[in-house]
């Protein structure tokens, strides 16, 4: 029988390797089901220490709601697995939420919202060893690039070496590519067309091979411009939820450009976290059936 999630502390402190026993039993399945496309729940915001959900700001500090969300989103019809740190996963696992789901790693959170090393996105979190041991299926890194800090040539030559070690042991990795800024203090992501573009241009070549190399981008406003973003690449693509505001209609507007842009060739599905697990109208389960529904 799986604990309670009030139960994870106590099971933790008593019974440590009882994570490495779920993982080894854990029940696998395919990247890719029989749908064809593939819908990841993501929550590895935490660990960037990014915790806001529109403008309530410590919406995801609560970890036993945070595990509520994740377990009841995982359990609808047509989510296929979870993007999140160890703590959250390991979690998971515990609660045997992940029997037949694709369980995606991230790898490095070492940008914190708001610090001033931000820019410097060390991998922190899992490593391609890590996710191999626990017989996990896939990793995601985040990749930001500002033209003016020469720091992050060192980001994109991890980033390359991180690709070419999850290809050795044939694991897939999704990478979130953007061309950043400082703005006032504040690191910013170019959405714009052209900027997205020269990101996907970029990351798609890091790397011995990209045979393993999946893209996690975002959704531009204007449906014709997010052609030519997928047209810069043959990678495999998944596009991201972000934070797309407070208000049902701003959800509303957000699922509409979802649909657009997943009729495109290249895109295999969704990856999305707190639009989902904190819906405007606090009902998790129909914001996730609904974005299923777009697929």
């Amino acid at each position: 029988m799986s604990p309670r999630i009030s139960d994870l502390a106590t099971l933790r402190a008593r019974q440590p390797g009882a994570v490495a026993e779920a993982a080894a039993r854990r029940t696998r399945r395919p990247l890719i089901g029989d749908s064809g496309r593939l819908m990841i729940v993501a929550a590895d915001h935490p660990a960037r220490g990014a915790l806001a959900v529109g403008d309530r700001r410590l919406a995801m500090a609560n970890r036993l709601d945070l595990l509520e969300r994740l377990v009841l989103a995982l359990s609808r019809p047509g989510v296929d697995g979870v993007l999140a740190t160890a703590d959250i996963l390991e979690d998971l696992l515990l609660l045997g939420a992940l029997e037949g789901k694709v369980v995606m790693g991230s790898m490095n959170r070492g940008g914190i919202a708001g610090a001033s090393f931000e820019m410097d996105d060390r991998f922190t979190g899992h490593r391609p060893q890590d996710l191999a041991r626990l017989r996990f299926d896939a990793g995601k890194l985040l990749l930001r690039i500002d033209y003016d800090d020469p720091g992050s040539l060192t980001t994109m030559e991890a980033t390359a070496r991180a690709i070419d070690a999850m290809a050795e042991r044939e694991l897939p990795v999704f990478v979130e590519p953007f061309l950043s800024s400082r703005i006032d203090g504040r690191v910013r992501n170019d959405l714009g067309p052209e900027a997205v573009i020269r990101s996907v241009a970029i990351a798609s070549g890091l790397g011995g091979t990209s045979a393993y190399t999946w893209l996690k981008l975002p959704v531009t406003d204007d449906p014709e411009a997010m052609a030519r973003v997928c047209e810069a690449t043959t990678l495999p693509t998944v596009l991201l939820g972000g934070d797309i505001g407070s208000t049902v209609r701003e959800q509303e507007a957000a699922y509409e450009k979802w649909a657009k842009a997943l009729r495109l060739p290249t895109v295999q599905g969704l990856v999305v976290g707190r639009s989902l697990l904190y819906p405007a109208d606090g009902d998790v389960a129909a914001a996730v059936d609904t974005a299923v529904g777009l697929l």
